[in-house]
């Protein structure tokens, strides 16, 4: 057996050697656990996402560190822990001065020093900065078409369903400029038609894989959609064509935007030759109600470090190489960077990472080596650390808080009112038993066995240690800001920014 181990092993290693494969990373927007067909929803209409999860392998415990937009995002493109970036507290504004650092070394980076044509379509929400210095052409991606952050930074006025003229259901930030469509660092139109703006990302990113193959190179496509965030839009062929209202027409045009993109895939004969990877940024904002997304049997949702907020759906397509499948192995969105390097044969970066190289599971060739997972709330602190550790099939809350983004669920420890509530002993629950954390282990006299106890001790012990170790970068939020969001958005509309920017001195070199 170790014999045949070893050559599988070498089997696996061979795959970045012989021909790296072509990625397509999706990445969802503040979707829940129980968004999904194969996750349960009993009227979701996902089927591309469906036949995704039957052909690859999907996974019952993926997580994301943070569950907020901004530093969500930071991780799956770092494969480190936001607050090492200064990514923290909260997200990024329109009118912020900071953004993902120059020095972080994205996927993006990695990929494109390997030879591959790389390109982003969608929601960044990593920064613009002053002459949009942190903008995606600056870190890493040859193309980018997209919105510099979240579609609700901004005014409403272009966000209409059909028939035309007809407004949306949902507000957004009225008291800014309108939110700009980039194409790499020029505005293209500003606002941006939502409606119609999946079709165009779909365009964009047929063109990037096209292209590549035209060029007789890999690509990295990095695909953010907007959707499912809050408020919800889609285009005509989906408005009112679900059972579940706004949100599910938005989700019902992010499952068609996959199936597009496969079918791009297939059309071009590279299937065997594309990993394809799904996964989202956090779970439901729960206070949209029926708008907000639903995170299944977990407790809580967006803003919080319960399972609800933490816990995510993701799949992994590569016909060929990933067998069918679904996997209870730990592995989180840090572990991407890592393991496409591993994949890919790109050195890794000479910084700390938090990821791990999950290809062998990936590969059928063993096990995750992740063997915990730490969390960190909204509003982070050196003091206070992580708020939740999980260690195997335990996780350990030492600090809870609410959040405003999980109001309205039955549960109080959900709501903003729940304030930061501190746990000594911390609460303890058994996830392969009690995914939905109802059950704390600690207070039952039953429950509280030697192996409890010592895993109490182990995960308190986890915590000291990890905590001791992370040191929080500047906050990139509390830089200040850029300027006025309007005095900034009208550079951005008069071309001012595509020269500056690309004069800027500390633009990174592409491959």
């Amino acid at each position: 057996m170790g014999a045949l181990r070893a050559l599988l092993l070498a089997l696996a290693a061979g795959v970045a050697t012989a021909k790296p494969p072509n990625i397509v990373l999706i990445f969802a927007d503040d979707l829940g656990y129980g968004d999904l067909g194969s996750y349960g929803h009993p009227s979701s209409t996902t089927p591309n996402l469906d036949r995704l999860a039957a052909g690859g392998l999907r996974f019952t415990d993926f997580y994301v560190p943070v569950s907020l937009c901004t530093p969500s995002r930071a991780a799956l493109l770092t494969g480190r822990l936001p607050v090492r970036m200064g990514m923290y507290p909260g997200v990024l504004e329109p009118s912020s001065r900071g953004g993902l650092p120059l020095d972080e070394v994205t996927l993006a980076e990695l990929l494109a020093a390997q030879g591959y044509l790389t390109g982003m379509a969608g929601k960044w929400h990593l920064g613009v900065g002053p002459e949009g210095a942190f903008l995606p052409p600056h870190h890493g991606f040859h193309r980018f078409l997209g919105i510099p952050y979240s579609h609700d930074q901004g005014p409403c006025q272009n966000l209409t369903c059909f028939p035309p003229a007809t407004p949306c259901k949902g507000s957004c930030d009225q008291g800014l400029v309108p939110i700009p469509l980039l194409a790499n660092l020029s505005v293209e139109v500003q606002p941006p038609w939502l409606p119609g703006l999946e079709a165009r990302y779909v365009s964009f990113a047929c063109d990037l894989m096209t292209d590549a193959q035209r060029q007789g190179r890999p690509f990295f496509l990095y695909y953010a959609s907007h959707h499912t965030h809050y408020p919800q839009f889609s285009g005509q062929s989906f408005t009112g064509r679900s059972s579940r209202g706004p949100f599910g027409d938005s989700l019902m045009e992010l499952d068609a935007a996959v199936g597009a993109l496969m079918t791009a895939v297939g059309n071009l004969g590279l299937l065997g030759e594309t990993l394809v990877i799904f996964t989202a940024d956090n779970g439901p904002e729960t206070m949209r109600m029926s708008l907000g997304g639903c995170s299944g049997l977990l407790r809580c949702g967006k803003g919080t470090t319960f399972e609800g907020g933490v816990r995510e759906p993701a799949l992994a397509f590569w016909p060929g190489h990933i067998a069918p499948g679904v996997t209870h192995e730990l592995a989180s969105s840090l572990d991407l960077l890592p393991t496409l390097a591993a994949l890919t044969g790109s050195p890794l970066p000479n910084v700390t990472l938090d990821g791990f190289d999950i290809s062998p599971l990936l590969l059928g060739t063993g096990k995750s080596p992740r063997q915990s997972v730490f969390f960190y709330p909204a509003f982070p602190n050196q003091i206070h650390g992580v708020f939740a550790v999980r260690s195997g099939k335990y996780k350990a809350h030492f600090f809870t808080q609410g959040s405003a983004h999980s109001e309205t669920t039955a549960d109080p420890a959900c709501h903003a009112s729940s304030l930061l509530t501190p746990h000594e002993p911390p609460l303890l629950y058994d996830l392969s038993e009690d995914p939905g954390e109802n059950y704390n282990l600690l207070e039952s006299v039953a429950e509280v066995t030697p192996e409890v106890l010592q895993a109490m001790k182990h995960l308190q012990l986890l915590k000291a240690q990890f905590d001791a170790t992370v040191t929080f970068g500047p906050s990139q939020m509390a830089r200040g800001r850029c300027c006025s969001p309007v005095l900034q958005m009208r550079k951005l509309r008069h071309g001012e920014i595509q020269g500056l920017v690309q004069g800027h001195p500390a633009r990174k070199r592409l491959g």
